[in-house]
């Protein structure tokens, strides 16, 4: 028997392990990159959707009452609209009771634990 045959098996075994590694590494990785993707849509979403909302109801209180709400409060107490005040800063700017008031959303980044 050639006393050399045993290592050559035992190098291609451990090629196979590593490439075996790498590809399931590789495919962790994209899986997570995805995950990341479908995340950052969703959230998206959510603040579009939030801002949405409050326009929504600005002009529904524009069409029962005549004016647009003075405050976020009012909307919040009549029209029942309401959000996370730890994920999202809404900035509602009145320009005039018969001008649709600027509203505008920003997400809040919180560094997540490690």
């Amino acid at each position: 028997m050639n006393r050399f045959s045993q290592k050559k098996k035992s190098s291609r075994l451990l090629r196979r392990v590593l490439t075996a590694a790498a590809v399931c590494g590789c495919a962790v990785f994209l899986l997570l990159r995805a995950t990341s993707a479908v995340r950052q849509t969703a959230d998206d979403s959510q603040l579009e959707s939030l801002r949405n909302a409050i326009v929504r109801s600005a002009v529904h209180c524009y069409a029962m009452e005549g004016a647009y709400p003075e405050s976020l409060d009012y909307i919040r107490e009549y029209y029942g609209i309401d959000w996370d005040e730890t994920r999202y800063i809404v900035d509602y700017e009145i320009t005039g009771a018969n001008l649709m008031p600027d509203v505008t959303v920003f997400p809040i980044h919180r560094k997540e634990a490690s």
